[in-house]
Parts: C-alpha cells; sequence; structure tokens
C-alpha cells in the first residue's frame, strides 16, 4: 500500500498515549516503564507490571485487569473485526473502505493498539491518558487515508463490549470509562 507523503509525515504523529498528567500521581520511573511500552508499540510486560507494582502499591489490582486484557487481546481484536465485519460485509472487497487487505490489517491492527492505550489507563488508572495533539494528528491522519469512521468507533465499541465480557460486577462499571474516553474521542473525528 502506497502511503502519501503527508501519511508519512502524520504516523509518527498519532500517538495517542501521553502520560503527562500521571506526573503527580506517579513517580517519574512508573511513567518511564509505561512510556517504554508505549514507544515500542506494546503492551506492559510482566516484568513491567511486577515492577510498578513494587513502586506503586495502590495499581495492583488495575495492573491485573490490564494484564488480562493483555493476555485475551488477540481474541478480543478478532471478536471487534468480526462484528465490524457483519455491520460491513464488502468493507474489505474491491470498492469497499477497507480493501485491498494490506488497509484492513493496519485498520486490525489499530484495534489492537487502541486496546493497549486503553489498558495503560487501566494499569494507571487514569482516564486521562490521551494526548490531544496526538488525537488531532490521528485525526488528520485517518482523513488523508479516509479511514472509515464510522466503522473504527464500532470497533472500539465491541473492543468496549468482548472486553468487558472478561471481568464482572464493580469492575465492568470500573473499566468502562476507560474505553469511554477512546470511544467519545474517536466519535468527535467525524
Amino acid at each position: 500500500m502506497q502511503l502519501s507523503k503527508r501519511a508519512k509525515q502524520l504516523i509518527p504523529k498519532a500517538r495517542i498515549v501521553s502520560f503527562a498528567t500521571w506526573k503527580n500521581h506517579y513517580p517519574s520511573e512508573v511513567i518511564a516503564i509505561f512510556q517504554k511500552a508505549d514507544d515500542e508499540g506494546r503492551y506492559l510486560t510482566d516484568e513491567d507490571i511486577e515492577r510498578i507494582k513494587t513502586l506503586s502499591s495502590e495499581t495492583l489490582v488495575s495492573l491485573e485487569r490490564a494484564k488480562l486484557l493483555r493476555e485475551k487481546a488477540t481474541e478480543i481484536v478478532s471478536e471487534a473485526r468480526k462484528k465490524v465485519l457483519e455491520r460491513f460485509p464488502n468493507i474489505t472487497q474491491p470498492g469497499g473502505d477497507l480493501y485491498p487487505p494490506e488497509r484492513a490489517e493496519a485498520c486490525w491492527r489499530d484495534f489492537w493498539h487502541f486496546l493497549r492505550c486503553i489498558s495503560y489507563g487501566i494499569a494507571g488508572q487514569s482516564t486521562a491518558y490521551t494526548s490531544q495533539e496526538g488525537l488531532n494528528n490521528m485525526q488528520l491522519l485517518y482523513q488523508e487515508l479516509r479511514v472509515p469512521l464510522e466503522a473504527m468507533v464500532l470497533g472500539l465499541e465491541n473492543l468496549k463490549c468482548f472486553s468487558l465480557k472478561q471481568f464482572q460486577g464493580e469492575e465492568l462499571e470500573n473499566i468502562a470509562p476507560y474505553f469511554d474516553h477512546l470511544i467519545e474521542k474517536m466519535k468527535q473525528f467525524q
């Protein structure tokens, strides 16, 4: 898939996570662990989680929730993808918004990364885990690439739905706002 010069410029700027507001709540070493994971485009590792637990004991439960989402990420993304394809059955066919296959793969990869970013918010107990500048750049990138926003929002809503199925009771109320935050930000792209 050939990317425009503008898209290539926007991709590194479309980083939607920011830990700037966390400085009053966590030691710099904890923030550095999150930042390194984000810089590397990966979920928190077991080692990261154990290190954060030793530095910030109030995150024990939230880190376990983030770990569960990491362990179920492939399944959750797959289920969200199925729902998008059910609603938009021709989206990956010739003439569809996610054709050729490389476009569809980029979309599913974004679902994986959205869940990763949400897991950071959950782990850090902060619904303010996004960067407005990064989101603005993502919006510009999505416009440039003609990403089907309705399908992306539906995907995010289904990431929430299938993620919440991993939890029960009070946990559902505690976790939903992290998804809602990104869903609302993405809806503003439209």
